[in-house]
């Protein structure tokens, strides 16, 4: 999830995209009681120090309330719910300290990794841009978006693979705006092994569309591929999840009445010829676009016939005599224009452009840095978390005094109504019923639903029978929470804030359980048991299991390398990494994309567009 914003510095191109600016008024900060300590000391006590809640009126009365202009506006819905205590004690001092060095640590780490997915060997560019007279990625969504807001997907999506590191996965994946609708956009990027798609590229393709199709986004393709890598073939062609899904799922689509369009913008070989045929509408580049399942060189091994990339595959044969192609434009940018009035002619409903009442949190979402846990043991109390996310830190909590582990309620982010489901502790008996309780009055209301994942690692095994009756009992009620999930047919937004850890990340939405979107923090762990555990006793009472300590320290580091935020991400396990002072926005942005699709018809064609 990431807006990016579309520079022409290689330095913002590199980093500065991922910030979205915040509403330009002050936020409400919190006063330091502390001056004469040194200065890292001083930002955790300004974090610890408590503001005095009083009465809104007070608040007026003294202008503490944030007010951003036209950003930030008061409203009349955001006030009807109690203010969280979002004060951080002096006592919390220890873990906010820990917390607040390991974010910073693993903040500088993800850029560093940012960073890298977006250099480009020199000769790779020159050759695109002087050799075959093309456009770079980047340049060319920005021609077809209306500005240069581009909500880009998973970009570490193919870092230190086992076959090596597929820079962005060969392709940018985002949401941005064309002519006012929201856009799923999916770019081959030619300067990264020249468009071949690897099993990583096809994954962040199928995940794209999946993205596209529980929004109902219309889809724009901008297709510049070489075709499959051949050494990997085993792991993109057969299987129901692998390259042909990519085709199948354009079909789909377009009978679901989700528009498809796709531009030929350079070569498409082999599979990728598919895209632009299948598609609602095609458009190709004369002298720079061309398809055919296989080029040139081929055909002069298979026949003996010399044949030239136009003969065999280019804009006058597709558009005058195959019919493969809709459109034909003599400039890259004569292309994007008219994708933009294809999009133009879709049916869709644009969001509101109204403006949203909402009121800025009552803490800075800056101190999330504190708050992100650097492990189970450095976790605070969650509201704290949602005081510094949500409108006015408002929140009407649900069933406040059952299963305190799981808290639950409703809020509004940016001036959108959400369901909010954050862990706070282990997901007991009572926590599960609580959560399928407010789970299911959401999705009677209609509202989306935002979990904040925080699962407790497990530390020992059941010894007593005592314990063996409650783990059955709480198993029981997750499995209940886990079949009202998957059948909750509302939005769902995923934020894992912490660990990500066993059966208890499947009841909290984790990605097993499709939400819309799901995104991590860059201190989040991902595994099916914390490594920490592991060193300690998880092994401990199972007596038909042995291990060295060699092997289990082996087994330790292991799992800590493959828990990371970034080795999740660069196997597209989520849909990005994100700064977690920048979870309000980026939140904001999915709900707003998500609303979009209200006022579209949910029925099915009889078949997608056919162009023959």
């Amino acid at each position: 999830m990431w807006t990016c914003i579309l520079m022409r510095k290689a330095f913002f191109n590199a980093n500065m995209h991922l910030f979205p600016r915040l509403a330009g008024a002050p936020t409400y900060s919190l006063k330091s009681q502390m001056q004469n300590k040194i200065s890292f000391t001083k930002k955790v006590q300004i974090l610890c120090s408590p503001p005095q809640v009083r009465g809104i009126s007070d608040f007026i009365q003294d202008g503490a309330l944030p007010s951003s202009g036209a950003k930030s506006r008061k409203s009349k819905n955001s006030w009807s719910f109690p203010v969280l205590d979002g004060t951080i004690k002096m006592e919390q001092m220890d873990r906010t300290e820990a917390n607040l060095r390991n974010s910073e640590a693993c903040i500088q780490r993800y850029l560093e990794l940012l960073g890298e997915s977006h250099q480009r060997e020199e000769r790779d560019i020159i050759r695109h841009t002087q050799r075959h007279g093309k456009l770079l990625v980047r340049e060319r969504l920005r021609l077809v978006l209306d500005d240069d807001d581009f909500f880009e997907l998973s970009p570490l999506a193919g870092y230190d693979l086992p076959y090596g590191t597929i820079s962005n996965a060969g392709c940018l994946t985002g949401i941005g705006k064309v002519c006012g609708i929201w856009c799923m956009l999916i770019a081959n990027d030619a300067t990264v092994k020249g468009g071949t798609m690897y099993p990583i590229t096809v994954k962040k393709h199928l995940r794209a569309q999946a993205i596209a199709t529980m929004n109902r986004l219309p889809t724009v393709y901008l297709v510049d591929s070489g075709g499959a890598f051949l050494p990997l073939q085993a792991e993109i062609f057969p299987d129901s999840c692998h390259g042909g899904r990519i085709f199948y799922n354009i079909a789909v689509m377009s009978s679901m009445k989700i528009p498809q369009v796709a531009v030929v913008c350079g070569s498409c070989i082999a599979g990728a010829t598919y895209i632009p045929s299948i598609a609602d509408e095609s458009i190709i580049i004369d002298k720079i676009g061309s398809m055919f399942i296989a080029g040139p060189p081929l055909v002069k091994a298979a026949t003996g016939e010399n044949i030239s990339v136009e003969e065999l595959g280019g804009a006058t044969l597709h558009s005058r005599i195959s019919g493969g192609i809709d459109y034909v434009t003599s400039t890259e940018e004569e292309a994007y224009e008219r994708t933009r009035h294809i999009v133009m002619t879709l049916k869709c409903e644009e969001p509101s452009k109204e403006p949203v009442g909402y009121d800025d949190p009552l803490y800075s979402p800056e101190e999330l840095k504190a708050l992100a846990p650097q492990n189970y043991e450095c976790s605070l109390d969650v509201k704290l978390i949602l005081s510094r996310l949500i409108d006015g830190s408002r929140f009407q909590e649900f069933k406040a005094e059952y299963g305190t582990t799981l808290v639950t309620g409703f809020a509004h982010v940016k001036g959108h109504l959400v369901g909010l489901v954050a862990s706070n502790g282990e997901l007991s008996y009572q926590a599960s019923l609580k959560g399928s309780h407010f789970v299911r009055l959401c999705r009677h209301r209609n509202v989306p639903l935002l979990f904040l994942l925080n699962t407790v690692p497990q530390t020992s095994a059941c010894t007593s029978p005592a314990q063996a009756e409650d783990l059955g009992r709480r198993c029981k009620a997750q499995a209940c929470m886990m079949a009202t999930i998957a059948c909750a047919e509302v939005p769902k937004i995923t934020l894992v804030i912490g660990g990500n850890f066993g059966n208890d990340s499947y009841a909290m939405c984790g990605r097993s359980f499709d939400p819309n979107f799901l995104f991590l923090w860059p201190n989040a762990r991902v595994a099916l048991v914390d490594y920490r555990s592991l060193t300690t006793d998880f092994l401990e009472g199972d007596e038909h299991f042995s291990m060295d300590k060699s092997t289990r320290k082996n087994l330790g580091k292991k799992l800590e390398k493959e828990s990371s935020a970034f080795y999740s991400s660069a196997r597209l396990w989520d849909d990005g990494v994100i700064l977690p002072q920048r979870s309000r926005e980026v939140i904001a942005r999915c709900l707003e994309i998500i609303k979009q699709k209200e006022g579209q018809i949910f029925s099915h064609q009889q078949q997608p567009i056919l162009r023959f």
